[in-house]
């Protein structure tokens, strides 16, 4: 079992990444794979609604999305993390994620979501909630900590003093993990949720 971990901060080995950290030591002693991609530093740009990727099985720009997508299609489980700046979460991995989640047509349903967001102090909770659209969108179920999963921290190295957003991350990973094995007894057993014909009910006819 693996989890795939999106990195959206430009800084290399700031707070970010500490919190990714602390989920990864849980996943190791879950027995769980983790890899992780720092997409913040990467100039990608956004979609632009060419629908390319219908046709070619990928996004018409090849950079990180398209590497990133052969790894989310094996991955049992998705974290996306990313620091906060104006209430929301980092442009450039906005644009990823929008890339990311339209242009990959393989089924995502039952692989396990969670966003991690790191801020100086405020704006995490819409945040947290404008990455949980990605995975709700999809059909992948939202894993849980005791709190929203946040960290508190500006210079490098501050979250690190934030123990009780630490340990929301640290739940968070034992719940991930324990979604990512019960869904795996679940296929072998009863396999995935039966599907129906998308419908679709534009407003503008």
């Amino acid at each position: 079992m693996k989890v795939l971990m999106i990195n959206g901060s430009p800084r290399v080995g700031g707070n970010t990444s500490l919190a990714l950290a602390e989920m990864e030591k849980v996943f190791a002693q879950e027995g769980i794979e983790t890899e992780t991609i720092q997409v913040g530093p990467q100039p990608i740009r956004g979609c632009i609604a060419c629908n390319s990727c219908a046709n070619l099985g990928r996004c018409v720009f090849d950079d990180a999305v398209n590497e990133a997508a052969p790894k989310f299609e094996v991955a049992d489980g998705l974290v996306v993390a990313s620091p906060v700046y104006y209430a929301s979460a980092n442009g450039t991995l906005v644009s990823f994620l929008d890339r990311l989640f339209y242009s990959t047509h393989f089924d995502k349903t039952m692989k396990v979501g969670a966003s991690v967001v790191v801020a100086r102090r405020g704006g995490l909770s819409a945040t947290f909630d404008e990455l949980n659209k990605y995975f709700t969108i999809a059909g992948m179920p939202v894993a849980s900590s005791r709190y929203w999963n946040s960290v508190h921290g500006r210079l490098p190295g501050e979250a690190a003093q934030d123990a009780e957003g630490l340990q929301t991350l640290r739940v968070l990973a034992r719940n991930m993990a324990f979604l990512i094995k019960s869904i795996q007894l679940g296929k072998e057993t009863y396999g995935l949720p039966g599907k129906e014909k998308p419908q679709q009910t534009n407003f503008v006819r």
